[in-house]
């Protein structure tokens, strides 16, 4: 069997074991929060990003969840400035243009408050600019690709939270927290792991 570790990371926690490019700083790493040895992330989450961060010891399964060649579904919950309408959710929905080209037709939907956990230090907010909710899945992972989307159809992000990879899910698991998957060591040929039971 292949660990797989589903954890929540805080806001300003680096998605990393130890701190490479700051020496001295006092920024927390996944070392403060995660005593499992041999495990590594699949795929990243940006300092100003908070939600699930899979680890695991099986360098195939780590491939397969963040290589942008599988597409595994990545489902945000994004806190943009401004109403977001149906003109900006179509334009997420159909691809937006970035400076690295046209992303990947997502799925957007504008959703009530989440009511998730306060954040540390609470987004600052502007009385005289509104702000909403989107779910946002995406299937590849380019650099802070949400955000950029977002930006591009002006409404720039003020939170965002990852809270779906492929088959796992954040229900349940606090900030700072983890818990452990079983999966199934993937062959050779790379399929899907299944889970037991």
């Amino acid at each position: 069997m292949s660990r797989l570790i589903l954890f929540n990371k805080p806001f300003n926690v680096l998605c990393q074991f130890t701190d490479r490019g700051n020496a001295g700083s006092a920024r927390q790493t996944l070392s403060d929060f995660i005593d499992v040895p041999g495990v590594y992330p699949a795929g990243r989450l940006d300092l100003d990003s908070e939600g699930l961060l899979l680890l695991t010891d099986d360098g195939r399964l780590q491939a397969r969840i963040a290589d942008p060649k599988y597409k595994t579904a990545k489902t945000y919950l994004v806190q943009v400035e401004g109403d977001a309408g149906e003109d900006s959710l179509a334009a997420l929905c159909k691809g937006v243009r970035l400076k690295d080209g046209l992303t990947l037709p997502a799925e957007a939907e504008r959703i009530d408050d989440p009511a998730l956990w306060p954040r540390d230090p609470p987004v600052r907010f502007r009385k005289s600019v509104p702000d909403c909710w989107l779910k946002l899945t995406i299937r590849e992972g380019r650099n802070r690709q949400v955000r950029r989307m977002t930006a591009a159809v002006g409404h720039p992000t003020l939170r965002l939270v990852r809270w779906r990879i492929g088959d796992w899910g954040l229900d349940g698991i606090a900030p700072g927290e983890w818990r452990e998957v079983a999966v199934e060591t993937l062959s050779p040929a790379g399929r899907r792991p299944r889970f037991p039971g």
